[in-house]
């Protein structure tokens, strides 16, 4: 698979997340990402938004189901949605459901493994049960807690390997990442590199970071897209 770079857009206005999302265009982002800050803020008309000024552009819709998979996927597709996210936490009939909408309106789903005892195992679970994508994802709150408390911070890096090497679907590792390590998730085998703080959001105050952010993100843009193609599956 090509890589594909991803911008999260945890933010909680519509008219900020459409100027960054512009912007990113512009830099050569791939896929935009209406992060959940942005949905609990806007709702629907977040993803509306992003769907109308972006008509050919993927659109991720970050809402991470845990119940009430088939309505939240058909009202996140209705709005515009390519791809919608579950999290494998849920019971296992939400990602059922999920999956089945997905498959009815024509969108991927992305399955999250944030907060799983066993995140490999996490992963292949969300293979077994149709998601279309592997979100490996290290949590915002767990991070922060344990570097409050004295300890070392997970990187989604620590199983990167091992859960590409458990699914054969497409990963995408978020959490706490660098732009250098996220630039570098390729070459674990994941062609799917989403970018957000602290690159292009504030990640304490949710606001797009300053700077000559298009510049940065052309850049980033490039060293991803260099590696081409990306080895999928086990």
């Amino acid at each position: 698979m090509k890589t594909v770079v991803q911008i999260s857009l945890d933010l909680t206005s519509i008219p900020e997340a459409l100027e960054t999302a512009h912007l990113a265009i512009r830099a050569g982002v791939d896929w935009l990402e209406a992060g959940t800050p942005l949905i609990i803020a806007e709702g629907m008309n977040g993803v509306r938004a992003l769907r109308r000024d972006f008509p050919g552009v993927p659109i991720v819709a970050d809402l991470k189901t845990m119940d009430g998979g088939w309505l939240e996927a058909e009202m996140m597709a209705k709005a515009g949605a390519t791809h919608v996210v579950v999290m494998e936490r849920a019971h296992p009939e939400t990602i059922k459901v999920v999956v089945k909408a997905g498959r009815d309106f024509g969108i991927k789903v992305m399955g999250d493994n944030m907060a799983s005892g066993d995140l490999v195992a996490s992963a292949r679970r969300l293979e077994d049960l149709g998601c279309d994508f592997v979100i490996h994802h290290i949590g915002y709150d767990e991070r922060r807690g344990i570097v409050a408390s004295g300890g070392r911070c997970p990187s989604p890096l620590d199983q990167l390997r091992d859960v590409v090497r458990a699914v054969g679907v497409p990963v995408q590792a978020v959490g706490g990442l660098s732009i250098e390590q996220a630039v570098r998730t390729p070459e674990y085998g994941a062609p799917l590199v989403v970018l957000g703080a602290p690159l292009t959001i504030d990640a304490d105050s949710f606001k797009t970071a300053g700077g000559d952010l298009e510049s940065k993100l052309r850049l980033v843009c490039s060293k991803i897209h260099a590696y081409g193609d990306v080895p999928v599956g086990r």
